[in-house]
């Protein structure tokens, strides 16, 4: 019976399990109101379309919108250009060492790619503020990036491949980094050719719901983060759970040679039991505050039904045999990482504990809960790595930790495969 199912099937839709569809019911005791849901499209955007979704909520509050979107391809335009300094500096940094050594190897795969982290961000809020959608709104190539990164790509390789010849003839650094200034000009002219120029300032005006009409006069993007989010950025830490044994509880890490904005705020995380996390999201939600998180997310996913459980699929019964790798065992094995970054908007409590969590996505909203999921809770326990949350929401114990030296991490480790994504 098993073989003519699956051969015949899909095999997601031959074991998807009839409970799991019956309990991601859309119904929560605890929600935020959240703005329409936005689409990343054919790119790997979600870590800002995630974090710019939980802005804007001040954005509409503020201006007293019913629905309102800030513009990621905004923040994009500079995420590649500093990733694209970022990784000339470190071909900088490692003219040393063979192209066959495992990290040139691991900085020439992927230079410029979508992905980010929180810490990258904030570097990005900090140094260039945010702008309403329709002052930057998207591109072809902001939706569907692969051919322009292809191309940054290729000029990025090829010019790390000068740097390390001007190196082996002597050049000194000032002289490889003035070449390298010309090089980031031409990254900036193919950004602006693929996307348009991004503001330097801009008129903003608009209407509320009762239909008056304001007018803010000439703003800059960090004048405009300043007056419409009410976010102070570094009352914020990312927690993550990652219960391997070379990861030790209530230390914090790093991740070397990942990041965005050389010289700027480095990724870094604080480990904790999965228990600190939900206590953590919970206080948030119960504080009318969203919450940023990553996690595995193609793991027990069924993307039509928009569902999210441990137990979506009864893979064991089908194939007569249990998988039981634990989490530890799937991080250290190269069977989970972080894949993707979303927003908790909402939970349900039953007899006082987190049964499912309603989540925020941005896959735009072709599924049947019109394009939100829903967690439940033993999900959270598997694939969920990282929450960002306020330092007053961490235990005395855990905050004093953020003040010792990280622990430093290989830029392959898996608690930075969300800002290296495809």
């Amino acid at each position: 019976i098993a073989r003519n199912a699956v051969t015949h099937n899909q095999i997601r839709e031959v074991a998807l399990d009839r409970d799991a569809v019956i309990e991601g019911r859309m119904t929560f005791s605890h929600e935020i109101e959240s703005g329409p849901i936005t689409s990343q499209k054919r790119s790997g955007r979600c870590w800002l379309f995630a974090a710019l979704n939980w802005f804007r909520l001040d954005c509409m509050e503020a201006m007293d919108l019913e629905g309102f979107e800030l513009s990621p391809s905004y923040l994009m335009f500079w995420d590649k250009l500093e990733k694209a300094n970022y990784f000339l500096e470190s071909i900088l940094e490692t003219t040393d060492e063979s192209t066959r050594s495992r990290l040139v190897s691991w900085l020439l795969d992927d230079p410029v790619d979508d992905a980010g982290q929180w810490d990258m961000f904030i570097n990005l809020v900090d140094k260039y503020g945010v702008v309403p959608k329709e002052v930057y709104p998207e591109s072809e190539s902001s939706s569907s990036t692969r051919v322009m990164n292809t191309y940054l790509t290729e000029k990025l390789r090829e010019w790390a491949g000068e740097l390390r010849r001007m190196s082996a003839e002597d050049a000194t650094l000032p002289e490889m980094r003035a070449r390298k200034e010309e090089m980031l000009e031409t990254v900036y002219r193919i950004l602006a050719i693929h996307n348009g120029e991004p503001p330097e300032s801009f008129e903003w005006s608009w209407r509320d719901e009762e239909g008056e009409f304001h007018d803010a006069g000439e703003l800059t993007p960090t004048a405009f983060f300043e007056r419409y989010v009410d976010v102070e950025l570094d009352d914020y830490v990312s927690l993550i759970h990652c219960p391997t044994p070379d990861k030790p509880m209530g230390a914090t890490y790093t991740v070397d040679h990942l990041g965005n904005v050389a010289g700027g705020r480095p990724i870094r995380y604080l480990n904790a039991d999965i228990d600190v996390l939900r206590s953590a999201a919970r206080a948030c939600l119960e504080d009318e505050h969203p919450v940023w998180f990553g996690c595995d997310v193609g793991k027990q996913l069924h993307r039509d039904r928009g569902i999210l459980d441990d137990e979506t699929f009864d893979i064991d019964a089908l194939y007569g045999t249990d998988f039981q790798m634990s989490k530890s065992d799937r991080v250290a094995y190269g069977h989970s990482k972080m894949t993707h970054a979303m927003l908790f908007t909402g939970m349900h409590l039953q007899d006082d504990e987190v049964v499912r969590w309603k989540v925020e996505n941005s896959w735009g909203d072709d599924n049947e809960l019109d394009g939100f999921l829903v967690m439940d809770d033993g999900w959270f326990d598997d694939y969920l790595f990282q929450v960002v949350i306020p330092h007053d929401r961490l235990p005395d114990e855990l905050r004093e930790a953020l003040d010792e030296e990280p622990i430093h991490l290989s830029p392959w480790n898996p608690m930075g495969a969300l800002a290296r994504c495809r």
